[in-house]
């Protein structure tokens, strides 16, 4: 670390009462805009010095700024373990030895740091550990795919595979791509080369000249200031929101004896708004390392049809309004972390999928775990996810079989009551995600199951009451009365939001890697094991059911177990 760099930060927090390492990552956040204004403007022609100013800044944040010589270390071991074996291991289980090398070695540091570290405002290595992990498992993958025939190859395969292994400088350049070090957002290597080498900036022949972006003299690079300064200064407003959010609503706050003298709605209130002050941290960071990649023109995603404008949204990673709107669980979480939730859906969810097969339990499972490890080891984390796995799969059932009645029967216009169920479903949606939501704040087991019991385990009765309702004779008798109402009318295509499909035509991992259906999810086991059972069958191999023949009833209880 440079001698005396911390004096300014310490007078900031004593100032601000953000711990010094907060206000350091800030700084660095801001810092990389100047200098992503310098990367910009080295010549397109000197790649290779782009690559050495990005490894020189890098350097500088993770040893001038934070003295995390260990953290060099553990990035050097992921990348280097990643590139050897891309490079050495052949055959279709390499990016599976990968992923299984880097996951495992993140996990031993989230151990470490739950474990060892005892200020959670300490900066350490596990966050920008965690993005490269999303960078270098899609790495491998796509090196993967190079070595596929193309007619093997899905589109999104054919565009990111790596026919063969980048130089170890441009390799470099991509590991340690400053603007997102530590927060994000990630990207794959050929989004890295293109911008590197320029071609991302083609304009497609026959683009009218008048809606081509403009560039400066000697740059192809479009101008990106004016987007790039709008993300810095919603960025910067989310941050100063939550400094002063964040002393008003805190985890002390729910935990403490001064809680208690609030009346039920106030405690519902308070939850909701420690979510909302704890979001304005990832919003603000979000915003600002965004804007720093916009500058440097790698959020460039070329000119939008609709606007004819230069698109500059490559790697948005969150929608605030979009999550603090949310009239349901699938607007809720898939505005959040989106880049993460990318990642698992083509790295994960997809890849364990055979192929000419649709993504089933097994796929589904897959990507819950990931997203857990992924995560760290704080039960917290598991606690979110559990419930809002459950809660997805209620919202789902209230959307496909309550919200109609709430429309025209052809399903194109909304009734005068519709108003009354968007406000209901608001109100239902925040109230629910401020419960689920607290324990991926809290962390520890006693403080989420304190505050938890604190607001009666509303959420979690709510759950029990509609997986019962939806278990019981009501649901088909509203599938009976929808049909009798939309009897003769043509219904609107696509109108299910929980099913329609993300731009790549698949349908998105919903939130983090949750199952959207856990019902849906064991219907799918038992299907998958039963063929799988028949397959053996036919081949004479013994086959050993579960105590008493119920194949579902023990694939419930494994998967209650595994989650």
């Amino acid at each position: 670390m440079l001698p005396y760099i911390d004096i300014p930060f310490q007078y900031g927090a004593s100032a601000t009462g953000a711990s010094v390492d907060e206000l350091k990552m800030i700084f660095s956040f801001l810092l990389s805009y100047p200098l992503a204004g310098v990367l910009k403007r080295i010549p397109d022609t000197k790649p290779y010095q782009k690559n050495l100013f990005i490894i020189a800044v890098s350097m500088f944040y993770l040893v001038g700024l934070f003295d995390l010589w260990a953290g060099i270390r553990t990035l050097f071991i992921s990348s280097a373990g990643a590139y050897l074996i891309a490079a050495y291991v052949d055959g279709p289980l390499m990016p599976w030895i990968a992923f299984v090398f880097l996951m495992g070695h993140m996990s031993s540091n989230h151990i470490i740091r739950q474990f060892y570290v005892s200020r959670p405002d300490l900066v350490d290595i596990t966050g920008a550990q965690m993005v490269l992990i999303m960078k270098l498992s899609a790495f491998c993958w796509n090196v993967q795919d190079g070595r596929l025939p193309q007619k093997d190859l899905a589109d999104f395969q054919r565009e990111k595979a790596l026919p063969e292994l980048p130089s170890l400088l441009d390799y470099a350049g991509y590991v340690l791509f400053f603007p997102s070090l530590f927060a994000g957002p990630s990207f794959d290597f050929v989004d890295y080369r293109s911008w590197l080498e320029t071609s991302m900036f083609d304009v497609p022949v026959g683009t009218d000249p008048a809606i081509i972006p403009k560039t400066r003299k000697k740059r192809r690079i479009p101008r990106s200031g004016t987007p790039a300064t709008i993300k810095a200064v919603i960025g910067l407003v989310w941050i100063f929101g939550f400094l002063k959010f964040s002393g008003w609503y805190n985890n002390d706050l729910v935990t403490g004896d001064e809680y208690m003298k609030y009346g039920f709605l106030r405690r519902i209130w308070l939850l909701h708004m420690l979510g909302v002050s704890t979001r304005m941290k990832y919003y603000g960071v979000w915003y600002l390392t965004e804007g720093a990649c916009i500058l440097s023109g790698m959020g460039y995603k070329g000119i939008n049809s609709k606007t004819k404008k230069a698109d500059w949204n490559r790697l948005q990673n969150v929608n605030p309004w979009g999550i603090e709107t949310a009239q349901n669980s699938r607007g809720y979480v898939e505005n959040w972390n989106m880049n993460t939730n990318n990642w698992l859906r083509n790295y994960v969810y997809l890849r364990v999928t055979p192929k000419g097969k649709k993504p089933g339990f097994r796929a589904s499972l897959a990507t819950f775990a990931t997203s857990a490890f992924w995560h760290g080891f704080a039960p917290g984390y598991y606690l979110t996810f559990m419930l809002a796995a459950f809660v997805q799969s209620i919202a789902k059932n209230v959307r496909r079989h309550i919200r109609p009645f709430f429309l025209t029967p052809d399903g194109l216009r909304p009734t005068p009551y519709k108003p009354y169920y968007d406000i209901f479903s608001f109100l239902t949606t925040q109230a629910t995600f401020a419960f689920t939501t607290t324990p991926f704040m809290l962390l520890t087991l006693p403080a989420s199951l304190l505050v938890w019991a604190r607001v009666y385990f509303y959420a979690i009765i709510g759950v029990i009451l509609s997986i019962a309702f939806f278990a019981s004779p009501a649901k088909p008798f509203l599938i009976r009365k929808l049909k009798e109402r939309n009897k003769g009318a043509a219904l609107k295509k696509g109108e299910d939001n929980e099913n329609r499909k993300n731009e790549n035509g698949e349908h998105p991992v919903m939130g983090l890697g949750l199952p959207s259906d856990p019902a849906r999810e064991v219907d799918e086991a038992v299907k998958e094991i039963r063929e799988e059972v028949e397959r053996r069958r036919e081949r004479g191999q013994s086959v050993s059911l579960p105590a008493g023949g119920d194949m579902k009833v023990a694939v419930e209880e494994k998967l209650g177990k595994t989650l």
